[in-house]
């Protein structure tokens, strides 16, 4: 099984209003993915609560292999998701292990 875990950072938002806003948009449409991409096994989005910290949002996804995690990252639904992100991200980490 593969973990893949993803830190984002986004750019700075006018107001924490609209930062909000645009962290649940996020959000929402990160869960929405387990029930459209078959291959993913578990999904948790966590939202940063600590403002010491650098990235914005944490990612996890479990699927079985590196080769589910490529059909993941292709699918249709989950590209939707980076056009949401892409345009608002400053920086992004990434690490996938073997559980």
């Amino acid at each position: 099984m593969i973990r893949h875990i993803v830190l984002f950072k986004l750019q700075p938002f006018e107001s924490e209003v609209a930062k909000t806003e645009k962290l649940n948009e996020i959000k929402d449409a990160l869960d929405a993915l387990p029930a459209k991409i078959s291959e993913i096994i578990s999904l948790q989005v966590g939202l940063n609560a600590n403002p010491a910290e650098a990235f914005d949002i944490a990612l996890t996804v479990d699927v079985d292999s590196l080769e589910d995690l490529d059909i993941y990252a292709k699918h249709p639904d989950h590209v939707a998701v980076g056009g949401i992100i892409r345009p608002i991200l400053e920086s992004r980490s990434c690490v996938d292990y073997i559980i």
